[in-house]
C-alpha cells in the first residue's frame, strides 16, 4: 500500500500544484491532506478549489488544522474591538477570499485512521497531537510533554503543524512529521511531503523536499494585495514564507504585550519588529 501525506499548503498555490503533480505521479493508494490548506498566505481560494477538486475525483482525504478552524470561526465571529479586527486582519482577508467556497471545508475531521494488509499497522493522521491541533512535535519537544498525548496501539503516528519535517519515536512509537508543503520554518525554502509504504505490514516511510517557483509565489503575495491588505501582521508572515524560518512567536514575545495593554502602536511595533530583524 502506498500513502501522500502533506500539510500546511498556506495558501501558496505554486507550492501546492508542484506537490500535486508529484504525488500523483507516484500513484498513491491514498492521499490524506493534514490540515492549513488555507491561510497565512495569498491564495486560499485556488488551493481550495484545487484540493476540493482533488477530494471529488480522486478521493483525497481532508484532516482539519488550526487555519481551518480559525477561517471557519471568522465567518462566526466578527472582532470584538478594533484592535482585534486590526491583529486578525489577514486571516479575515483570507474568509473573504473563500467564503464562496466555505462549504468545501466543513465537516472535515480533526483525526484520520486507516490500515495497511495487517490489522497491526493502524495509522493515526492528525494535524497536532491528541492535545489538540496546535500542539505540534518538533525536536525540541521533550518525551515528558508528548507522552500521554498520542494514541494507543498504532504503528505510526503522522502529524504536522510545527512546519519541520521529522522522524522520531517515543515508547516504540514512530512519530512522522511531514513538514509544510508551502512554508518550511527548518531555514529550508523547498516544501516537503512524505511517501509511507506498507511492506509485509511494516511501514516505511519517505520525506520528499522540492523545489517551486518562488518568483511565483512572491509575486502572488504582492499582487493579491494579501500584505498591503492583511493588516501589519501580514507582513511577518510574509517574512516567515521568505526566510523559512519562525519569527511570529519572536514578535508575541517582544511586543504583542505592549500593542494588547494599549502601549504601542500596532503598525509601530510591527515596523520595529522587522527593523530589529534586519527586514524593515
Amino acid at each position: 500500500m502506498k500513502v501522500a501525506i502533506f500539510s500546511d499548503v498556506q495558501a501558496n498555490l505554486p507550492a501546492m500544484e508542484v506537490a500535486v503533480e508529484r504525488i500523483l505521479d507516484w500513484d498513491p493508494d491514498l492521499v490524506v491532506m493534514d490540515g492549513d490548506l488555507v491561510n497565512r498566505g495569498p491564495s486560499s481560494l485556488a488551493c481550495v478549489e484545487l484540493f476540493d477538486e482533488l477530494r471529488r475525483t480522486r478521493g483525497w482525504l481532508p484532516v482539519k488544522g488550526n487555519h481551518e478552524a480559525w477561517i471557519l470561526r471568522c465567518a462566526q465571529e466578527p472582532p470584538r474591538t478594533e484592535l482585534e479586527g486590526q491583529m486578525r486582519r489577514f486571516a479575515d482577508w483570507t474568509y473573504e477570499q473563500v467564503r464562496e467556497r466555505l462549504s468545501a471545508l466543513d465537516g472535515w475531521p480533526d483525526h484520520l485512521c486507516f490500515h495497511g494488509e495487517s490489522d497491526s499497522s493502524w495509522v493515526h493522521v492528525t494535524h497536532g497531537t491528541m492535545a489538540g491541533n496546535r500542539f505540534g512535535i518538533s525536536a525540541g519537544v521533550s518525551d515528558e510533554d508528548i507522552r500521554g498525548n498520542l494514541p494507543v496501539d498504532v504503528a505510526l503516528f503522522v502529524t504536522a503543524h510545527t512546519h519541520r519535517p521529522l522522524h522520531r519515536e517515543l515508547d516504540g512509537t514512530p512519530i512522522l512529521n511531514v513538514g509544510s508543503v508551502g512554508s518550511p520554518f527548518d531555514g529550508d525554502t523547498r516544501g516537503s511531503y512524505a511517501l509511507l509504504e506498507e511492506r509485509r505490514g511494516r511501514w516505511t516511510s519517505q520525506i520528499v523536499r522540492f523545489d517551486y517557483d518562488r518568483a511565483r509565489a512572491e509575486r502572488d503575495f504582492r499582487d493579491s494585495g494579501f500584505i498591503e491588505e492583511g493588516g501589519p501582521l501580514a507582513r511577518i508572515l510574509f517574512e516567515e514564507w521568505r526566510q523559512a524560518r519562525l519569527l511570529m512567536p519572536y514578535w508575541r514575545r517582544g511586543f504583542e504585550p505592549a500593542v494588547l495593554a494599549g502601549e504601542r502602536d500596532l503598525s509601530e511595533a510591527v515596523e520595529e519588529f522587522l527593523r530589529d530583524s534586519g527586514q524593515g
